[in-house]
């Protein structure tokens, strides 16, 4: 039988550098860690440049850090936002954190990555603990073009039949508000909302005033409260094997592990995104772009071409 070198190797860093060490005082300066500097100002020079909506600067609350997973033994935290790779994120969390329990990444179901008492997050410690792991910890967060990642929570959540919880939930709430003339089966089942109900409910003023957004569409601003805690990587979507490989050789695990890859054929695209986009008006593409703005701004994504901006 093949010895997992999890058990060891994996567990504990005593000894050895902390992620942070490594990114910040490299042995060698690569183009990478240039990369992620640029990536990191940009998110800086956004916040300043907003910081007239981000001045009754808040303070964070527990609440605020459910989506930060905290790795004890590489001193890393990663913030997850939903439809950017995150169940596999969470598969590769599990392997860091378990001690020896997991060793490949793909062979924890993807149910079980979601279960949330599997990883410990930071709104579970104190806050001097709190402070002590924001303060030495590597935090680390993957994003996507927003429109995209949008395009993906609505078609994973409102087009696949057995969501029926999301079909509930927020289905029937948007075809009783958004579509004249409802049929008494779509405002029971709530399963056949269109993408053109989808803006407008998010763009609806009723529905930001009644609660936070849901995480699968939550702002990444919102999410990971980036103009707050300051991120030391940000992975991108576009570049997902990259980005991960670089982290988990960071924290001293690129040997063992690697980042799963595998092509979904059913992921969402830049030209299925153009195509959702063509059927909404002018004013609600305008409209759902303020919404994500920051987002767009801080994480370096250009307004999309087939934006009908005025």
């Amino acid at each position: 039988m093949r010895r997992n070198p999890f058990g060891m190797d994996i567990c504990c860093r005593k000894g050895s550098r902390s992620p942070l060490q490594e990114l910040y005082n490299p042995t060698q300066l690569s183009n990478t860690a240039i990369l992620h500097q640029i990536r990191r100002d940009q998110v800086t020079d956004t916040c300043r440049a907003n910081s007239v909506s981000s001045r009754k600067r808040r303070v964070l609350t527990p609440n605020d850090l459910k989506h930060l997973v905290v790795d004890e033994d590489h001193e890393m935290i990663y913030c997850y936002v939903p439809k950017v790779a995150c169940t596999n994120w969470k598969r590769v969390m599990m392997v860091l954190t378990g001690r020896g329990k997991y060793s490949n990444p793909m062979e924890i179901p993807a149910n079980e990555a979601h279960v949330s008492s599997n990883l410990k997050t930071l709104n579970q410690y104190s806050i001097p603990e709190i402070n002590h792991r924001l303060k030495n910890y590597m935090k680390f967060l993957f994003v996507r073009e927003p429109f995209e990642r949008l395009v993906s929570a609505y078609r994973n959540k409102f087009t696949q039949k057995y969501n029926t919880s999301f079909h509930k939930r927020y289905g029937t709430k948007i075809v009783r508000r958004q579509r004249k003339n409802a049929t008494q089966e779509a405002l029971r089942k709530g399963d056949d909302v269109k993408f053109e109900e989808f803006v407008a409910y998010l763009i609806d003023p009723h529905t930001q005033r009644e609660e936070p957004f849901n995480e699968h569409w939550q702002t990444v601003y919102s999410l990971c409260h980036p103009c707050h805690i300051h991120y030391d990587l940000i992975g991108k979507y576009e570049t997902l094997e990259e980005d991960s490989n670089y982290i988990l050789q960071l924290a001293g695990v690129g040997n063992y592990l690697k980042f799963p890859t595998y092509a979904k054929s059913t992921r969402t695209t830049d030209e299925m995104t153009t195509e959702f986009f063509q059927n909404i008006s002018s004013l609600h593409q305008m409209q759902l772009y303020e919404v994500y703005k920051l987002d767009f701004l801080m994480f370096n994504y250009s307004v999309p071409s087939y934006l009908k901006l005025e």
